[in-house]
C-alpha cells in the first residue's frame, strides 16, 4: 500500500509539471533561506561555547552614575575588584584579569618587526578560564613570572617561520628594553568575544610599573583605573541573581566612599554570563565589535516567516486544484477507497514535494553559503553545516510544517461526497475560502513589514552617512604613530619628519594626536570646577592634540581660541567641547572661558570651547570632551592630502618614515573609510533585510497566483457569460482582481502598526535617528499592490482572453 501511494504521488507530480515546479520552487526558496539563517544564527550563538566551564564564567561590568544619572557603562573594571570578590564571596572559585598589551615586537635575530594589537597582559588563570589551548609549552607555568609571552600560531609563524619558537625571545620596541621569552604557542577559536594574538604574563605589567617608580602595585590594588577585563569563575550551583544582589553592598564597602557620595558619584557592578557577551554586550571598551542579538532574532523571525509563507503557498496551490481533483476523489471513493487512504495519499504527495524541495535546498545552501557569509560580513570560510541541536530544531520545524501544509488539503479533498462530485454539484465551502484569504492577508502583511523595514533600515544608514559630523575627515591619510623611540629622542626626530612631510607638493597639513575620529576614546577622568560649592564631578573623555589639529580638521570654536605657541602657559590650558561646558555648569560657551577645572592633581584653565562634533558614528551620543595640548602625542599622524597623485604621495611619505623611524613599520589608513566601517554592520543588516524581503514577496506571489487561479477556475462560466453579454477585457480583469486588492489593503492595515512598533524599537539603538514618516508605509503599500496587480492581472488577463465558447462548455 505504501509503495502504491508513492507511485501515485510521483505520477501526479509528473503529470502536472507546471504546478509541481511552482510548488517546488517556492518551497526550495523558503527552505534554503531558513537553512542559511539557521546556520548563521547557530554560529553567532556558538560564541564562547567551546569553554569547558562556560556556564560558570561571568564578566564584570562597571556602571558609573553621576549627578543621579547614568554616565557610562564599561566592559572594563578596576583591577582590585576580582581578587577582592574572590576573597569576600565563597561563590567565586577563581578569577582572571586582562588589560591591553598592544606593542611593537621585534625578532632581533632576523630583524622582523610588527605592530601587534589583540594582545593582553593576563593572569595565569586566564588560560584555563578562557579556554586557551597550548599547542606548545606548559600551561601550568606558561604565564608564571615576568617577561613571558604566549603567541598564537599565526603570530609565531610571522616571527619565527617554521622554527620552534619556545625559549626564543622578542624585544618590545617602546624604549622600555623589555625582552620577552616565548613560553608557549596557542590556538584560539574564532568564535570568541576575544581575538587573541599574544598574551603577556601579568607579572610583566607589575614589573614594568614598578620600574617606573610606582611601588603601590596599582595593577593589583587600584580602585580607580578601570581598563581591566575581569572574569569570575563561579562554583557549580551558584545563583547568578543572588550573587548580583550582593554587589551593591560590595560597592558601598570598597568603591562608593563617603567622598564619592558627597560628590554625588557612585559605581555599580553587574555580571554578564560569558555566553551573552558576543550578542548582548555593547558597552564602552568592548574588546571587539560584538554581534547584535536583536538582529539575530530578526533573522530568525524572517526565516520562520519565509518558510511559513512557502507552506501556505502549497496549501493555497493545492486547494486551487480542488475542482480538478474532486472527480478523482469521487471515482476513487466509488471504487472503495477509504477516507484514511485518501488522506494518506495526499499527505504522501505533500511529503514528497517537501522532501524534493529539501534535497534541492540543502544543495543550494551548500553552494550559497560563501556568498551569504560575505553578505552578512561573517569571517567563516567553512561550507554549510548545522550543529546537532539546530539540525534537530530544523527537522522538527520541517516535519511539522510539511504535515500541516499537507493536512488541510488532504482532509478537505478526502471529505468530498462522491455522488455530489460526480453529479457536478460540487462547491467549496465559504469557511475554506475565508481561510485561504486569511492566509493571503497574512503573507502580504509580512511582506509589507519586510518592505517597510528595508526602507527604514536604508534610510537610517543613509542618514548616518550623510549627517554633518562637524569635522572634516575627507582626504585624510592617517599613520599609526612611532613607538620605538624614547620621549627625549622622539621630540628631536618628529619635528624634522613633520617638516619634510609638509614639503611634499600634495600634502596640505600634518597633525598629531592621541586619537582620531571613528575610534573610541578610552582615556577618561573625573573633573569638577574649581571653587564650585557643589563637589559634583563628571567624567570627561580626554584627547591630546598638537597646535595644528583644529585647523587641519576644520573644527570650529564656539568661543575662545586654539592652543598657540604665543602662550607659554598653554601647558596648563584646556579646550572643552560644548557638551563638556554644559555638564560643568556653564550657561553658554563664552561663560566657560577662563574657568578653572580640576583633573586629577592638575588645575587647568579653559581657553576655548570647541563646537560639538561626532567623534564616533551616529549610533552613539556625543561625549563630553577635554582636549589637552601635547605636541609630542604620537598615537596617530593625520596628513591632509590633495587630489593629486595619491600613490606617489604615500610612497614619498613612506620614504620619509623609513628615514626617521626605521624601527617602526609603516602602517596607514584613510580616515573616511575607517570611519564608515562603523556603519558596515547596519548596512549589511539592511542588505540582508532587503534580500529576504524580496524573497518573501516572491514566494507570496506564488500563493496569490494559486488563489487567483482557483478563483478564475470557479468563475469560468461566469466569465464566458459576461464576455458573451459584452464585457470588455479591462472590465473582466478588474472583476477578477479587485477581491485580491481588498486582501492586500487588509494586509496593509494589519502591517502598518506592527511595522511602526518593530522599527521604532530598532531605532532606539541609535543616539541619532530618523523619524518614521507616513510615506514609507504608503510606498510599501504601493509596492505590495503593484506586485499583487502584476501577479493577479496576469492570471485575469489570460482568463479574459479565453474563448467564451470554451468557457461556457466548461463543467
Amino acid at each position: 500500500m505504501f509503495k502504491n501511494h508513492w507511485q501515485l504521488a510521483l505520477r501526479n507530480l509528473a503529470k502536472r509539471k507546471g504546478y509541481s515546479a511552482l510548488n517546488i520552487l517556492g518551497l526550495t526558496i523558503g527552505i534554503t533561506c531558513c537553512l542559511l539563517i539557521f546556520q548563521y544564527a547557530a554560529y553567532e550563538k556558538s560564541y564562547d561555547g567551546f569553554h569547558s566551564n562556560a556556564g560558570q564564567i561571568v564578566r564584570l561590568r562597571l556602571d558609573a552614575w553621576q549627578k543621579g544619572k547614568l554616565a557610562w557603562q564599561s566592559a572594563t573594571v578596576y583591577p582590585a575588584i576580582a581578587p577582592t570578590m574572590k576573597k569576600d564571596f565563597p561563590e567565586v572559585a577563581n578569577f582572571c584579569r586582562l588589560i591591553d598589551a598592544d606593542m611593537l615586537l621585534s625578532n632581533d635575530q632576523n630583524h622582523i618587526k610588527f605592530k601587534e594589537d589583540k594582545g593582553y597582559f593576563a593572569d595565569p588563570s586566564s588560560l584555563d578560564m578562557l579556554g586557551v589551548r597550548l599547542i606548545k609549552g606548559n600551561p601550568a607555568h606558561a604565564l608564571d613570572g615576568p617577561d613571558k609571552i604566549l603567541l598564537s600560531v599565526a603570530t609565531a609563524r610571522k616571527y619565527f617561520g617554521n622554527e620552534d619558537p619556545l625559549g626564543k625571545r622578542l624585544t618590545v620596541r617602546d624604549g622600555s628594553g623589555l625582552n620577552l621569552e616565548v613560553s608557549g604557542v596557542f590556538d584560539y577559536p574564532a568564535n570568541s568575544h576575544l581575538i587573541l594574538h599574544h598574551l603577556v604574563s601579568y607579572a610583566t605589567l607589575n614589573q614594568q610599573i614598578a620600574k617606573g617608580g610606582d611601588s603601590t602595585r596599582p595593577a593589583e590594588t587600584a580602585w580607580g583605573w578601570y581598563d581591566f577585563y575581569a572574569y569570575l569563575q563561579l562554583k557549580p550551583g551558584t545563583d547568578l541573581h543572588q550573587l548580583e544582589a550582593k554587589l551593591p553592598a560590595f560597592c558601598d564597602r570598597y568603591i562608593n566612599t563617603e567622598v564619592r557620595k558627597k560628590n554625588n558619584v557612585r559605581d555599580e557592578l553587574h555580571l554578564i554570563p560569558l555566553a551573552d557577551i558576543h550578542l548582548y554586550s555593547n558597552f564602552n571598551q568592548e574588546a571587539e565589535v560584538n554581534g547584535n542579538g536583536r538582529a539575530v532574532g530578526f533573522l530568525f523571525l524572517i526565516a520562520f516567516f519565509i518558510i511559513v509563507i512557502a507552506w501556505v503557498n502549497y496549501t493555497n496551490l493545492a486547494t486551487a486544484r480542488s475542482l480538478e481533483r474532486a472527480k478523482e476523489v469521487g471515482v476513487r471513493k466509488v471504487l472503495g477507497a477509504a477516507r484514511r487512504d485518501l488522506i494518506f495519499q495526499f499527505l504522501t504527495e505533500s511529503f514528497l514535494l517537501n522532501f524534493l524541495s529539501l534535497v534541492i535546498a540543502i544543495g543550494a545552501a551548500w553552494l550559497l553559503t560563501p556568498a551569504f557569509n560575505r553578505l552578512i560580513g561573517s569571517d567563516r570560510t567553512s561550507s554549510f553545516s548545522l550543529p546537532l541541536l539546530y539540525s534537530l530544531g530544523f527537522a522538527a520545524l520541517f516535519l511539522t510544517g510539511a504535515f500541516l501544509s499537507g493536512a488541510y488539503p488532504a482532509f478537505v479533498l478526502s471529505g468530498y461526497h462522491p455522488i455530489t462530485v460526480l453529479k457536478g454539484l460540487f462547491k467549496n465551502s465559504n469557511r475554506g475560502l475565508i481561510l485561504r484569504k486569511s492566509l493571503i492577508v497574512g503573507q502580504f502583511a509580512i511582506s509589507v513589514i519586510l518592505i517597510a523595514g528595508t526602507i527604514l533600515v536604508y534610510q537610517q544608514v543613509q542618514y548616518m552617512r550623510r549627517q554633518q559630523l562637524g569635522v572634516n575627515i575627507d582626504r585624510t591619510l592617517v599613520l599609526s604613530g612611532a613607538n620605538s623611540l624614547r620621549d627625549s629622542v622622539y621630540k628631536d626626530v618628529f619635528q624634522p619628519f613633520k617638516t619634510q612631510i609638509l614639503q611634499q607638493p600634495n600634502v596640505k597639513s600634518i597633525t598629531t594626536s592621541s586619537n582620531v575620529m571613528g575610534q573610541e576614546i578610552y582615556w577618561t577622568n573625573s573633573v569638577n570646577r574649581v571653587g564650585e560649592k557643589s563637589l559634583n564631578a563628571v567624567t570627561m573623555y580626554i584627547m591630546a592634540i598638537d597646535y595644528d589639529f583644529l585647523p587641519a580638521y576644520d573644527l570650529k570654536l564656539a568661543a575662545g581660541r586654539n592652543f598657540s605657541k604665543d602662550f607659554r602657559t598653554d601647558n596648563k590650558a584646556i579646550l572643552v567641547n560644548e557638551k563638556a561646558a554644559n555638564l560643568l555648569g556653564y550657561n553658554n560657551a563664552t561663560d566657560a572661558l577662563g574657568g578653572k577645572i580640576r583633573k586629577g592633581g592638575d588645575t587647568l584653565t579653559i581657553v576655548g570651547v570647541v563646537t560639538n562634533y561626532h567623534h564616533q558614528g551616529l549610533q552613539k551620543a556625543i561625549n563630553p570632551m577635554l582636549i589637552q595640548l601635547n605636541p609630542a602625542a604620537r598615537n596617530f599622524y593625520s596628513i591632509k592630502v590633495g587630489a593629486g597623485d595619491l600613490p606617489g604621495t604615500i610612497a614619498s611619505v613612506q620614504k620619509s618614515w623609513d628615514r626617521y623611524f626605521p624601527n617602526d613599520p609603516f602602517e596607514y589608513f584613510f580616515l573616511d573609510e575607517s570611519f564608515n566601517e562603523q556603519y558596515k554592520a547596519d548596512t549589511r543588516f539592511g542588505s540582508v533585510f532587503g534580500l529576504f524581503a524580496s524573497l518573501a514577496i516572491l514566494i507570496a506571489c506564488f500563493g496569490l497566483l494559486g488563489l487567483s487561479a482557483y478563483n478564475t477556475l470557479q468563475r469560468t462560466k461566469e466569465i464566458g457569460v459576461r464576455k458573451v453579454l459584452g464585457a470588455s477585457v479591462r472590465q473582466l480583469i478588474f472583476l477578477l482582481s479587485k477581491e485580491f486588492l481588498y486582501l492586500v489593503l487588509v494586509a496593509l492595515v494589519i502591517a502598518i502598526p506592527l511595522t511602526w512598533w518593530v522599527m521604532h524599537n530598532w531605532l532606539q539603538d541609535f543616539a541619532y535617528r530618523i523619524s518614521i514618516q507616513w510615506w514609507v508605509f504608503a510606498l510599501a503599500g504601493v509596492m505590495a499592490i503593484l506586485v499583487a496587480l502584476v501577479t493577479v492581472g496576469f492570471q485575469a488577463l489570460r482568463a479574459a482572453l479565453d474563448n467564451p465558447v470554451k468557457s461556457l462548455r466548461s463543467e
